[in-house]
Protein backbone atom coordinates (compact mmCIF):
# COMPACT_ATOMS: atom_id res chain seq x y z
CA UNK A 1 0.00 0.00 0.00
CA UNK A 2 2.71 2.20 0.92
CA UNK A 3 4.07 1.43 -2.10
CA UNK A 4 1.26 2.65 -3.95
CA UNK A 5 1.06 5.42 -2.81
CA UNK A 6 4.61 6.66 -3.22
CA UNK A 7 4.32 5.47 -7.30
CA UNK A 8 1.22 7.55 -7.52
CA UNK A 9 3.18 10.43 -6.00
CA UNK A 10 6.07 9.90 -7.99
CA UNK A 11 4.07 10.20 -10.88
CA UNK A 12 1.86 13.14 -9.80
CA UNK A 13 5.45 14.53 -9.20
CA UNK A 14 6.64 13.65 -12.99
CA UNK A 15 2.72 14.99 -14.96
CA UNK A 16 3.81 18.30 -12.83
CA UNK A 17 7.44 18.43 -13.85
CA UNK A 18 5.76 17.76 -17.85
CA UNK A 19 3.11 20.58 -17.20
CA UNK A 20 6.04 23.02 -16.23
CA UNK A 21 8.04 22.06 -18.81
CA UNK A 22 5.39 22.35 -21.77
CA UNK A 23 4.21 26.31 -20.33
CA UNK A 24 8.00 27.49 -19.94
CA UNK A 25 9.71 28.38 -23.26
CA UNK A 26 13.44 27.48 -22.07
CA UNK A 27 12.31 23.80 -22.37
CA UNK A 28 11.35 24.27 -26.14
CA UNK A 29 11.76 21.39 -28.11
CA UNK A 30 15.37 21.41 -28.96
CA UNK A 31 14.28 21.20 -32.93
CA UNK A 32 12.05 24.25 -32.77
CA UNK A 33 14.70 26.34 -30.75
CA UNK A 34 16.86 25.91 -33.61
CA UNK A 35 14.17 26.83 -36.01
CA UNK A 36 13.88 30.12 -34.22
CA UNK A 37 17.64 31.14 -33.59
CA UNK A 38 18.37 29.91 -37.34
CA UNK A 39 16.20 32.39 -38.37
CA UNK A 40 16.63 35.22 -36.65
CA UNK A 41 20.19 34.57 -36.98
CA UNK A 42 19.52 34.54 -41.15
CA UNK A 43 17.52 37.91 -40.45
CA UNK A 44 20.77 39.87 -38.75
CA UNK A 45 23.14 38.25 -40.62
CA UNK A 46 21.32 39.21 -43.85
CA UNK A 47 20.98 42.65 -42.74
CA UNK A 48 24.39 42.68 -42.02
CA UNK A 49 26.07 41.28 -44.78
CA UNK A 50 23.72 44.00 -47.13
CA UNK A 51 25.30 46.82 -45.27
CA UNK A 52 28.71 45.66 -45.62
CA UNK A 53 28.30 45.02 -49.12
CA UNK A 54 26.38 48.72 -49.23
CA UNK A 55 29.28 50.72 -48.57
CA UNK A 56 31.99 48.60 -50.29
CA UNK A 57 30.60 49.26 -53.42
CA UNK A 58 29.26 52.32 -52.62
CA UNK A 59 32.77 53.67 -51.73
CA UNK A 60 34.26 51.97 -54.66
CA UNK A 61 31.98 54.04 -57.42
CA UNK A 62 33.04 56.88 -55.16
CA UNK A 63 36.73 56.27 -55.75
CA UNK A 64 35.94 55.23 -59.65
CA UNK A 65 34.40 59.29 -59.68
CA UNK A 66 37.34 60.50 -57.92
CA UNK A 67 39.37 58.81 -60.56
CA UNK A 68 37.55 59.70 -63.42
CA UNK A 69 36.60 63.46 -62.68
CA UNK A 70 40.31 64.11 -62.44
CA UNK A 71 40.92 62.21 -65.72
CA UNK A 72 38.53 64.59 -67.68
CA UNK A 73 39.39 67.54 -65.85
CA UNK A 74 42.77 66.98 -67.48
CA UNK A 75 40.99 66.59 -70.89
CA UNK A 76 39.21 69.58 -70.72
CA UNK A 77 42.21 71.68 -69.87
CA UNK A 78 44.10 69.85 -72.78
CA UNK A 79 41.21 71.04 -74.82
CA UNK A 80 40.55 74.39 -73.52
CA UNK A 81 44.08 75.76 -73.49
CA UNK A 82 43.76 76.82 -76.60
CA UNK A 83 40.92 78.99 -75.63
CA UNK A 84 41.95 82.16 -73.94
CA UNK A 85 37.91 83.22 -72.66
CA UNK A 86 37.55 79.74 -71.08
CA UNK A 87 38.68 79.65 -66.94
CA UNK A 88 39.95 76.69 -64.55
CA UNK A 89 36.02 77.19 -63.17
CA UNK A 90 34.25 76.90 -66.09
CA UNK A 91 36.02 73.50 -67.22
CA UNK A 92 35.86 72.01 -63.30
CA UNK A 93 31.66 72.45 -63.90
CA UNK A 94 31.84 71.02 -66.98
CA UNK A 95 33.93 67.79 -65.60
CA UNK A 96 31.16 67.91 -63.21
CA UNK A 97 28.22 67.50 -65.67
CA UNK A 98 29.86 64.85 -67.32
CA UNK A 99 31.03 62.99 -64.37
CA UNK A 100 27.45 61.12 -63.99
CA UNK A 101 27.69 59.90 -67.68
CA UNK A 102 30.85 58.43 -67.19
CA UNK A 103 29.89 56.93 -64.01
CA UNK A 104 27.24 54.96 -65.17
CA UNK A 105 29.66 53.21 -67.75
CA UNK A 106 31.86 52.37 -64.98
CA UNK A 107 28.90 51.34 -62.02
CA UNK A 108 29.09 47.67 -62.90
CA UNK A 109 32.89 47.29 -62.57
CA UNK A 110 32.61 49.14 -59.38
CA UNK A 111 29.57 46.47 -58.31
CA UNK A 112 32.20 44.04 -59.11
CA UNK A 113 35.20 45.07 -57.54
CA UNK A 114 32.78 46.06 -54.70
CA UNK A 115 31.66 42.61 -54.23
CA UNK A 116 35.14 41.25 -54.35
CA UNK A 117 37.13 43.53 -52.13
CA UNK A 118 33.65 42.82 -49.49
CA UNK A 119 33.59 38.98 -49.75
CA UNK A 120 37.75 39.12 -49.75
CA UNK A 121 37.41 41.12 -46.31
CA UNK A 122 34.24 38.67 -44.67
CA UNK A 123 36.26 35.52 -45.91
CA UNK A 124 39.78 36.51 -43.95
CA UNK A 125 37.98 37.73 -40.74
CA UNK A 126 36.73 34.42 -40.88
CA UNK A 127 32.99 36.00 -41.07
CA UNK A 128 32.03 34.03 -43.82
CA UNK A 129 33.74 30.71 -41.92
CA UNK A 130 31.44 30.89 -39.22
CA UNK A 131 28.53 31.92 -41.12
CA UNK A 132 28.52 28.45 -42.97
CA UNK A 133 29.68 26.63 -39.89
CA UNK A 134 25.96 27.54 -38.71
CA UNK A 135 24.58 26.32 -41.38
CA UNK A 136 24.27 29.60 -43.82
CA UNK A 137 24.71 28.42 -47.17
CA UNK A 138 27.04 30.17 -49.80
CA UNK A 139 23.00 31.36 -51.59
CA UNK A 140 21.92 32.53 -48.36
CA UNK A 141 24.70 35.10 -47.57
CA UNK A 142 25.06 35.98 -51.45
CA UNK A 143 20.97 36.73 -51.28
CA UNK A 144 21.34 40.43 -49.63
CA UNK A 145 24.01 41.49 -51.64
CA UNK A 146 21.71 40.51 -54.75
CA UNK A 147 19.10 42.58 -53.31
CA UNK A 148 20.96 45.29 -52.83
CA UNK A 149 22.23 45.45 -56.61
CA UNK A 150 18.92 44.45 -57.74
CA UNK A 151 17.74 47.81 -55.99
CA UNK A 152 20.80 50.06 -57.02
CA UNK A 153 19.85 49.11 -60.26
CA UNK A 154 15.98 50.28 -60.31
CA UNK A 155 17.53 53.16 -58.70
CA UNK A 156 20.21 53.99 -61.30
CA UNK A 157 16.89 53.21 -63.96
CA UNK A 158 14.61 55.24 -62.04
CA UNK A 159 16.32 58.76 -60.25
CA UNK A 160 19.81 58.55 -61.48
CA UNK A 161 19.62 57.95 -65.44
CA UNK A 162 17.25 61.06 -65.66
CA UNK A 163 19.50 63.56 -63.34
CA UNK A 164 23.04 61.86 -65.77
CA UNK A 165 20.54 62.52 -68.83
CA UNK A 166 19.67 65.81 -67.98
CA UNK A 167 23.73 66.70 -67.06
CA UNK A 168 25.10 65.26 -69.88
CA UNK A 169 22.91 67.10 -71.82
CA UNK A 170 23.85 70.43 -70.72
CA UNK A 171 27.67 69.88 -71.15
CA UNK A 172 27.09 68.72 -74.65
CA UNK A 173 25.80 72.04 -75.14
CA UNK A 174 28.86 73.81 -73.79
CA UNK A 175 31.45 71.57 -75.19
CA UNK A 176 29.74 71.85 -78.42
CA UNK A 177 29.90 76.00 -77.93
CA UNK A 178 32.68 76.67 -76.52
CA UNK A 179 35.45 73.80 -77.03
CA UNK A 180 34.16 72.41 -80.62
CA UNK A 181 33.12 75.43 -81.85
CA UNK A 182 29.99 74.09 -83.70
CA UNK A 183 27.22 76.33 -83.99
CA UNK A 184 24.42 73.86 -84.97
CA UNK A 185 22.27 72.26 -83.35
CA UNK A 186 19.44 69.82 -83.83
CA UNK A 187 16.36 68.75 -82.53
CA UNK A 188 12.97 66.71 -83.07
CA UNK A 189 9.53 67.71 -81.71
CA UNK A 190 5.63 66.34 -82.59
CA UNK A 191 5.59 68.85 -85.70
CA UNK A 192 9.25 67.47 -87.15
CA UNK A 193 12.88 68.55 -87.56
CA UNK A 194 14.44 72.04 -86.25
CA UNK A 195 17.89 72.69 -87.14
CA UNK A 196 20.03 75.81 -86.66
CA UNK A 197 23.47 76.76 -88.62
CA UNK A 198 25.26 79.79 -88.54
CA UNK A 199 28.08 81.50 -90.48
CA UNK A 200 29.55 84.53 -90.83
CA UNK A 201 26.67 86.12 -92.49
CA UNK A 202 23.91 85.10 -89.95
CA UNK A 203 22.02 82.26 -89.45
CA UNK A 204 19.15 80.01 -89.95
CA UNK A 205 16.36 78.39 -88.48
CA UNK A 206 15.15 74.94 -90.73
CA UNK A 207 12.28 73.28 -90.15
CA UNK A 208 11.50 69.85 -92.33
CA UNK A 209 8.06 67.47 -91.46
CA UNK A 210 10.15 64.93 -92.72
CA UNK A 211 13.50 64.13 -93.18
CA UNK A 212 15.52 61.16 -95.14
CA UNK A 213 19.22 59.61 -95.55
CA UNK A 214 20.37 60.02 -92.21
CA UNK A 215 19.24 63.77 -91.51
CA UNK A 216 20.45 64.91 -95.34
CA UNK A 217 17.37 65.26 -97.41
CA UNK A 218 14.37 67.13 -95.70
CA UNK A 219 11.16 67.30 -96.81
CA UNK A 220 8.21 70.25 -96.89
CA UNK A 221 11.16 72.15 -95.50
CA UNK A 222 11.05 76.42 -94.24
CA UNK A 223 14.20 78.08 -93.96
CA UNK A 224 13.80 81.12 -91.51
CA UNK A 225 17.35 83.52 -92.24
CA UNK A 226 18.23 86.34 -89.96
CA UNK A 227 21.35 88.74 -89.95
CA UNK A 228 24.01 88.82 -87.81
CA UNK A 229 22.18 91.13 -85.67
CA UNK A 230 19.44 88.96 -85.34
CA UNK A 231 17.26 91.07 -87.71
CA UNK A 232 15.01 88.76 -90.12
CA UNK A 233 16.18 89.16 -93.83
CA UNK A 234 14.17 86.32 -95.26
CA UNK A 235 12.43 83.13 -95.77
CA UNK A 236 12.53 80.43 -98.12
CA UNK A 237 9.72 77.63 -98.20
CA UNK A 238 10.96 74.43 -100.53
CA UNK A 239 9.59 71.15 -101.29
CA UNK A 240 13.05 69.44 -100.93
CA UNK A 241 16.46 70.30 -99.49
CA UNK A 242 19.59 68.01 -100.23
CA UNK A 243 22.43 68.38 -98.12
CA UNK A 244 25.86 69.19 -100.58
CA UNK A 245 28.88 70.13 -99.73
CA UNK A 246 28.73 73.60 -99.05
CA UNK A 247 25.19 73.83 -99.70
CA UNK A 248 21.50 73.24 -99.49
CA UNK A 249 20.02 71.88 -103.04
CA UNK A 250 16.54 73.39 -102.92
CA UNK A 251 13.59 72.30 -105.60
CA UNK A 252 9.81 73.62 -106.53
CA UNK A 253 10.68 76.89 -103.95
CA UNK A 254 9.32 80.24 -102.60
CA UNK A 255 11.95 82.62 -101.62
CA UNK A 256 10.02 85.55 -99.72
CA UNK A 257 12.74 88.88 -98.71
CA UNK A 258 11.19 92.20 -96.60
CA UNK A 259 9.68 94.36 -98.41
CA UNK A 260 9.45 91.95 -101.70
CA UNK A 261 7.06 90.10 -103.30
CA UNK A 262 7.50 86.36 -103.02
CA UNK A 263 9.51 84.60 -105.77
CA UNK A 264 8.71 81.25 -107.18
CA UNK A 265 12.26 79.08 -108.42
CA UNK A 266 12.09 75.69 -109.85
CA UNK A 267 16.03 75.37 -108.00
CA UNK A 268 18.32 77.45 -105.89
CA UNK A 269 21.46 76.65 -104.21
CA UNK A 270 21.59 77.64 -100.11
CA UNK A 271 24.73 78.21 -98.61
CA UNK A 272 25.80 76.47 -95.64
CA UNK A 273 28.56 75.93 -93.48
CA UNK A 274 27.39 72.01 -92.24
CA UNK A 275 28.63 69.03 -92.86
CA UNK A 276 27.56 65.72 -93.19
CA UNK A 277 29.54 64.61 -90.55
CA UNK A 278 27.95 67.75 -88.21
CA UNK A 279 24.41 66.81 -89.19
CA UNK A 280 25.11 63.54 -87.80
CA UNK A 281 26.83 64.46 -84.67
CA UNK A 282 23.97 66.84 -84.09
CA UNK A 283 21.74 64.07 -83.28
CA UNK A 284 20.75 63.88 -79.46
CA UNK A 285 22.89 61.76 -77.63
CA UNK A 286 20.98 58.48 -76.53
CA UNK A 287 22.72 59.48 -73.10
CA UNK A 288 21.26 62.49 -72.87
CA UNK A 289 17.65 61.37 -73.10
CA UNK A 290 16.33 61.14 -69.77
CA UNK A 291 14.86 56.73 -69.62
CA UNK A 292 11.51 58.18 -69.18
CA UNK A 293 11.72 59.81 -72.22
CA UNK A 294 13.07 57.90 -74.13
CA UNK A 295 9.69 55.85 -75.34
CA UNK A 296 8.44 59.19 -76.41
CA UNK A 297 11.32 60.17 -78.35
CA UNK A 298 11.78 57.09 -80.15
CA UNK A 299 7.85 57.76 -81.78
CA UNK A 300 8.38 60.87 -82.58
CA UNK A 301 11.69 60.49 -84.14
CA UNK A 302 10.44 57.55 -86.07
CA UNK A 303 7.08 59.56 -87.36
CA UNK A 304 9.46 62.26 -88.31
CA UNK A 305 11.73 59.82 -90.42
CA UNK A 306 14.60 59.02 -88.65
CA UNK A 307 16.34 55.16 -87.74
CA UNK A 308 15.65 55.07 -83.93
CA UNK A 309 17.58 51.92 -83.24
CA UNK A 310 20.33 53.16 -81.01
CA UNK A 311 17.68 54.92 -78.79
CA UNK A 312 16.00 51.98 -79.09
CA UNK A 313 18.72 49.73 -77.94
CA UNK A 314 19.85 52.06 -75.22
CA UNK A 315 16.22 51.88 -73.68
CA UNK A 316 17.00 47.85 -73.40
CA UNK A 317 20.44 47.90 -71.91
CA UNK A 318 19.06 50.57 -69.29
CA UNK A 319 16.10 48.59 -68.15
CA UNK A 320 19.12 44.99 -68.11
CA UNK A 321 21.25 47.46 -65.62
CA UNK A 322 19.67 45.51 -62.24
CA UNK A 323 19.76 42.38 -63.87
CA UNK A 324 23.95 43.61 -65.03
CA UNK A 325 24.72 44.50 -61.13
CA UNK A 326 23.44 41.43 -59.72
CA UNK A 327 25.43 39.19 -62.38
CA UNK A 328 28.80 41.66 -61.11
CA UNK A 329 28.17 40.01 -57.53
CA UNK A 330 27.89 36.61 -58.47
CA UNK A 331 31.36 37.13 -60.55
CA UNK A 332 32.32 38.47 -57.71
CA UNK A 333 31.87 36.52 -54.93
CA UNK A 334 33.13 33.48 -56.91
CA UNK A 335 36.44 34.66 -57.55
CA UNK A 336 36.35 36.25 -53.68
CA UNK A 337 35.46 32.25 -52.82
CA UNK A 338 37.91 30.63 -54.97
CA UNK A 339 40.91 33.08 -53.81
CA UNK A 340 39.74 32.02 -50.02
CA UNK A 341 39.97 28.69 -51.11
CA UNK A 342 42.89 28.39 -53.18
CA UNK A 343 44.73 31.74 -52.43
CA UNK A 344 46.34 34.27 -54.16
CA UNK A 345 45.53 38.09 -54.57
CA UNK A 346 47.21 38.62 -57.48
CA UNK A 347 44.95 35.60 -58.91
CA UNK A 348 41.79 37.39 -57.52
CA UNK A 349 42.87 41.15 -59.27
CA UNK A 350 43.81 39.89 -62.11
CA UNK A 351 40.34 37.59 -62.50
CA UNK A 352 38.44 40.66 -61.68
CA UNK A 353 40.41 42.93 -64.11
CA UNK A 354 40.07 39.65 -66.99
CA UNK A 355 35.63 39.45 -66.05
CA UNK A 356 35.77 43.59 -66.38
CA UNK A 357 37.31 43.05 -69.65
CA UNK A 358 34.99 40.17 -70.82
CA UNK A 359 32.32 42.28 -69.64
CA UNK A 360 32.94 45.09 -71.62
CA UNK A 361 34.16 43.19 -74.99
CA UNK A 362 30.72 41.14 -74.77
CA UNK A 363 28.54 44.34 -74.31
CA UNK A 364 30.59 46.28 -77.45
CA UNK A 365 30.43 43.35 -79.36
CA UNK A 366 26.66 42.45 -78.50
CA UNK A 367 25.97 46.42 -78.97
CA UNK A 368 27.37 46.40 -82.76
CA UNK A 369 25.70 44.23 -83.77
CA UNK A 370 22.40 45.14 -82.84
CA UNK A 371 22.96 48.19 -84.31
CA UNK A 372 23.84 46.43 -87.45
CA UNK A 373 20.75 44.68 -87.05
CA UNK A 374 22.26 40.67 -86.69
CA UNK A 375 21.03 40.51 -83.28
CA UNK A 376 17.37 41.83 -82.43
CA UNK A 377 18.02 44.81 -80.40
CA UNK A 378 16.83 43.38 -77.20
CA UNK A 379 19.02 40.51 -77.69
CA UNK A 380 21.65 42.22 -78.11
CA UNK A 381 21.14 44.28 -75.16
CA UNK A 382 20.07 41.97 -72.56
CA UNK A 383 22.81 39.03 -73.96
CA UNK A 384 25.82 39.98 -72.14
CA UNK A 385 24.25 40.14 -68.89
CA UNK A 386 22.77 36.63 -69.58
CA UNK A 387 26.39 35.18 -70.88
CA UNK A 388 27.81 36.58 -67.74
CA UNK A 389 24.98 35.35 -65.26
CA UNK A 390 25.33 32.13 -66.48
CA UNK A 391 29.33 32.47 -66.14
CA UNK A 392 28.71 33.26 -62.78
CA UNK A 393 26.20 30.79 -61.38
CA UNK A 394 28.54 28.04 -63.02
CA UNK A 395 31.49 28.71 -61.12
CA UNK A 396 29.27 28.76 -58.16
CA UNK A 397 27.89 25.76 -58.29
CA UNK A 398 31.17 24.01 -59.37
CA UNK A 399 32.69 25.66 -56.16
CA UNK A 400 30.22 24.71 -53.18
CA UNK A 401 27.88 22.12 -54.72
CA UNK A 402 30.85 20.56 -57.31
Amino acid sequence: MRHGRGGAVGCSARGESLRRAQRDPRHDPPSAVRETCLMNFSWTLSTYFAKRFLTTALFTFGLFLLIIYMIDLVELMRRGAEHDDISFAFLAGMALLDLPRVGNATMPFAVLFGAMACFLRLSRSNELVIARASGISVWQFLAPAIFVAFTLGVIVITIYNPISATMASRFDQLDATHLKGRSSFMAVSDNGLWLRQADQKGQAVIHATKIGDAGLTLDQVIFILYGLNDEFTGRIDAKKAVLRDGYWALSDLWIARPNQSPVHLDSFQQPTSLTREQVQESFANPNTISFWDLPRFIETAEAAGFTARRYKLHFYEILATPLLLCTMVLVGSAFSLRMNRFGGMAQLVMGGIFSGFIVYFLSDLSLALGLSGILPLFLAAWAPSLMVLFLGLAVLFHLEDG
